[in-house]
């Protein structure tokens, strides 16, 4: 199977929401770039997938009302940007998924406790539901805990909430002087991995047979073709990884699929970022000349890119 009957084949068999994907490129591509694309830009680099003008108006409009992009005008032509609130959001979620799988275990749990009840319930709503997404679990009630929790990133969403200095959070080992269960039971009893790792597989299932085509095509690979590629690939690659807790490796099952997933990722990315830069760049500077280069952290990603 070449590169072209792969991205038909997924595209018929798996096509990406509207919405989701232009989530996707905006994170993937945009980002880097300053954050602002005109319309006549996203339009581009939509059509690939088979996005036109009407469902693309229709995506930017709802994430426009969620409050993700902001739309200016400039006579007759428009612009989408990231808003402040949502870049922290994004540049958070989007370095989780290049990052490499390297968290380890100290042995300590992070507990975020509502002890006194000072959170109303649409608070502790709003937390919960964020807690979950970050890969927290319920311990007990009114107690989510994580094994690896990232202090800043955590630190970022409570005030973003709005519950700065409401909540306790703690951490906590084991007493070696007292005999009880190890902490690293509390990941069977707070998470069920199962979907996770089936989402993995499924992944490894469908982009293998992409990565032996890339490796065989990446010099005769069209800057259109990378793109596409790249940008199927984060998009699969993202809808998975979002949903992992995260764990400490030391807690993971072994062999963990998610470990096989972020490197066959990773060898994808790597083969076609550059091409798939070409397009980006020229895409974007057809409708502004002065559109800026990628920064320089994109080329952090995937542990860095040759």
């Amino acid at each position: 199977m070449n590169c072209n009957d792969w991205i038909a084949n997924f595209l018929a068999s798996d096509p990406p929401r509207s919405k989701s994907l232009v989530v996707t490129i905006f994170g993937d591509a945009i980002v880097p770039h300053g954050g602002m694309v005109w319309l006549g830009s996203l339009i581009e680099l939509l059509a690939p997938f088979g996005v036109n003008d009407r469902l693309l108006r229709t995506a930017v409009f709802r994430l426009a009302q969620e409050g993700w992009l902001g739309a200016q005008r400039d006579g007759r032509r428009s612009s989408y940007a990231i808003t402040p609130d949502a870049m922290t959001r994004f540049v958070h979620a989007y370095r989780r998924i290049y990052a490499p799988l390297n968290v380890h275990w100290d042995g300590s749990w992070t507990l975020i406790l509502n002890g006194d009840g000072a959170l109303n319930a649409a608070e502790r709503g709003a937390v919960r539901k964020e807690l979950l997404w970050e890969g927290y679990s319920v311990i007990a009630p009114g107690i989510m805990g994580h094994p690896a929790a990232d202090g800043p990133a955590l630190d970022e969403l409570l005030k973003r909430l709005g519950v700065a200095g409401k909540l306790f959070v703690v951490q906590g080992k084991s007493m070696r002087q007292v005999s009880a269960r190890p902490l690293s039971d509390l990941v069977a009893d707070g998470w069920d991995l199962s979907g996770v790792a089936y989402g993995y597989q499924r992944f490894i299932t469908q982009f293998e047979p992409l990565r032996t085509a890339v490796q065989a095509e990446a010099d005769a690979l069209s800057p259109q073709q990378a793109f596409v590629i790249r940008t199927l690939l984060i998009h699969a690659y993202r809808r998975v990884q979002l949903h992992d807790p995260q764990l400490p490796v030391e807690l993971l099952p072994t062999p963990w699929p998610g470990a096989v997933a972020y490197e066959l990722a990773r060898d994808i990315y790597q083969a076609v970022y550059a091409a798939a830069e070409q397009h980006v760049d020229a895409t974007l500077r057809r409708e502004d000349a002065a559109a800026p280069a990628a920064e320089p952290a994109f080329f952090d990603r995937f542990g860095g890119l040759a």
